[in-house]
């Protein structure tokens, strides 16, 4: 693993912690990432996504979709099959998963469906108004000097 300095980028920047922490969360992860189940990330506006994850065999009561903080888990537990059956090949996989996305700030799920094997959760990123770009307004040396004197008399 590689160890990486941050110094010069906290020297030259203010309120990047984050992103330096995501770095380290990324670069400390395991090198190998589970593949199963596969799933698409989609951006379907301008500050939209939706996940799609394949989830054949599992019914929508045998999923779960959790958002705690910045965190999406998304997981399925098949029950048990009581049926005894005789395969002659087997490929579809129904076994147990956990999947986890990071969200960044403000991106929260708006819903879930499940149809036809797919599981669809739909993002949106709603930004806070004080954090919105806003145009300061700039006052002239002639109007800035009138109010010091105002708020000093």
């Amino acid at each position: 693993m590689r160890a990486f300095d941050r110094t010069p980028l906290f020297r030259a920047s203010v309120g990047f912690d984050q992103m330096a922490d995501l770095m380290d969360r990324v670069l400390a992860a395991e090198p190998v990432q589970p593949t199963y189940p596969p799933y698409n990330i989609e951006k379907t506006d301008e500050n939209a996504y939706r996940i799609s994850i394949a989830v054949a065999g599992f019914a929508a009561d045998e999923l779960s979709v959790e958002m705690k903080e910045n965190g999406l888990t998304v997981s399925g537990r098949k029950g048990e099959d009581t049926a005894e059956r005789s395969y002659l090949h087997r490929g579809i996989a129904t076994r147990a998963f956990e999947r986890r996305f990071h969200l960044a700030d403000h991106v929260r799920v708006t819903g879930a469906t499940h149809a036809d094997g797919m599981l669809h959760i739909d993002l949106v990123r709603e930004i806070p108004e004080a954090l919105k770009p806003r145009r300061i307004e700039i006052a002239r040396a002639s109007e800035a000097s009138q109010l010091v004197d105002a708020s000093a008399a």
